[in-house]
């Protein structure tokens, strides 16, 4: 398969039109078909359908794009791992991140990360930890920070950070809460917790069933910002980490306290993929990482 030709599809289906596609790749659209056709050819496979405002791609193609975009990757990773053991760190990163930490994290990385590398370019993806996982897998990224994963072959898990689920209420119109609430109570709350994708709403779930706990779910928001809109308004009570609650900016009436008896603890781990290595410029940015929690920055409050 000739790469591009695997490039140029990805550009088509991302634009989708093979007129756009081709003015942005400086080539003749026939050409363009040509290549699709060719990719069919080889592949035995329909990959494009026209439609009335362009082209999109068949259920074979989208496999491709998902795929091809891993392959490409894997291709970059290898030229750059040349140039950097001649003490040369340039290219591109794409490192993911779950919202919360993203929230703290991010801005101060990409600066050490650009001062440090400037002939490198980062991007930086926050999304929940299973979407993260995915574009693990497919090559999308090169590495990034997972919460509560399970066992995976096809991954490397480092830990860097444990820290324990509060339960979150407002103090608005004298409302208080107790310096910490058993799991065993935790049933009392009307709550508003993410949707079952959430590595948290999993955690949560798990231990609760574990000790026999029934717990009263009134809304899931996956969006932690909202989440903590609606628990400030007093529609419920938010279970997440302190870390979250450290997102919120400015002054704000939201209280966390400590679930115990037993703890529910989270863990944040760094993941990369064992069925490619993991690149210099990669391994310079989780280095950044580290160094960034270990200056307590997922627990420095504002």
């Amino acid at each position: 398969m000739d790469l591009k030709h695997l490039q140029s599809f990805i550009r088509i289906v991302e634009f989708g039109s093979l007129t756009r596609a081709a003015a942005t790749l400086d080539v003749s659209q026939s050409l363009l078909s040509r290549q699709v056709r060719q990719l069919e050819i080889e592949l035995g496979t329909h990959l494009l359908e026209r439609n009335g405002r362009g082209v999109v791609p068949t259920e074979a193609g989208r496999e491709l794009v998902e795929h091809g975009r891993g392959i490409l990757r894997q291709v970059e990773v290898a030229r750059l791992s040349l140039g950097q053991s001649r003490g040369v760190y340039a290219g591109k990163l794409a490192i993911g991140l779950p919202p919360s930490v993203g929230s703290t994290l991010t801005v101060e990385l990409v600066m050490r990360f650009r001062e440090r590398y400037p002939q490198a370019q980062i991007s930086v993806v926050e999304a929940l930890s299973a979407s993260l996982l995915e574009w693990l897998q497919l090559g999308r990224l090169d590495c990034a920070l997972l919460y509560n994963p399970a066992v995976n072959a096809n991954m490397r898990f480092r830990h860097v950070h444990s820290e324990e689920l509060n339960l979150i209420g407002t103090t608005r119109d004298g409302r208080t809460l107790p310096e910490s609430v058993p799991l065993a109570t935790l049933g009392q709350y009307p709550l508003i917790i993410p949707s079952p994708l959430h590595s948290v709403r999993q955690l949560i779930e798990t231990d609760a069933a574990r000790y026999g706990v029934g717990l009263d779910i009134r809304l899931e928001i996956d969006s932690v910002r909202s989440l903590l809109d609606l628990v400030e308004r007093g529609v419920g009570y938010g279970v997440l980490s302190r870390n979250a609650l450290l997102t919120r900016r400015g002054e704000h009436d939201l209280r966390g306290v400590p679930i115990v008896m037993p703890q529910i603890t989270t863990r944040l781990v760094v993941a990369t993929p064992t069925q490619r290595p993991t690149s210099p410029i990669t391994e310079k940015a989780l280095e950044i990482v580290d160094e960034l929690i270990a200056e307590g920055r997922l627990n420095a409050d504002r």
